[in-house]
């Protein structure tokens, strides 16, 4: 059977060497692994973007963590920050189960869809401006396929500045935008509304930065944005 163009970008992306460091880091901890996940077979290579390809909701990240999605191959899957989020995509109805372990677990999205503006993990979760650009083309390429798109949801500062970005290069105003947890952008018809979030990593929701009640007002919040 023929692929898709969003198949062959997902070959694409996962067969991409494009940055040395991150491919070496990846690969580095691929082998020597996590204590608790020894006898687990790591992922290691670049992770693809998961969900449904129809999706109203768009959910934006910074990039996959190194004993995380690199090492069970899919977004937001295998850390604590998968855990905030998968439990709530099935709250608010856009997961048919609120836990996502393995690639294998039956987990499926329903209007939603996940990506990263980087597809391997960074070491320190810090990935370079060069390494950034690097993968730019495959987040760009990736929300041209996703027509459906309503809701664009930014998890963090620099998913936000990059979704910023590839508005701006659309010919968007987005002069004044600013990053605050629970912001609205209504940047006009046939656009999507942008919402903002602190990401949830251990490093927000441990030091109660992010709290769940703050996490489950921005699903409402796009729940309400998607009618």
């Amino acid at each position: 059977m023929a692929l898709t163009t969003l198949e062959q970008l997902r070959e694409d992306i996962i067969s991409c060497e494009t940055c040395p460091r991150l491919r070496a880091w990846c690969e580095d901890v691929a082998v020597k692994k996590k204590k608790q996940y020894l006898e687990y077979n790591y992922w290691g290579r670049p992770v693809p973007g998961f969900g449904d390809p129809q999706a109203g909701l768009i959910i934006v990240g910074l990039a996959p963590g190194a004993h995380g999605a690199n090492r069970t191959g899919r977004v937001f899957t295998g850390d604590e920050s998968g855990v905030w989020l998968y439990e709530a995509l099935h709250r608010f109805g856009f997961a048919n189960q609120p836990t996502g372990m393995h690639r294998e677990d039956g987990l499926a999205l329903n209007g939603a869809y996940i990506n990263n503006i980087v597809r391997c993990a960074p070491p320190d979760n810090k990935p370079s401006t060069e390494e950034i650009r690097n993968c730019r083309p495959h987040f760009v390429q990736e929300m041209q396929h996703l027509t459906g798109k309503k809701v664009v949801l930014a998890l963090g500062q620099l998913a936000f500045k990059q979704v910023l970005t590839g508005l701006k290069e659309q010919g968007i105003d987005v002069k004044g935008l600013t990053f605050a947890h629970g912001a609205v952008y209504d940047l006009g018809e046939d656009v999507p509304k942008l919402v903002v979030s602190y990401h949830p990593s251990q490093q927000n929701t441990r030091t109660g930065k992010l709290t769940r009640e703050m996490w489950y007002s921005v699903f409402e919040t796009c729940r309400g944005l998607l009618g």
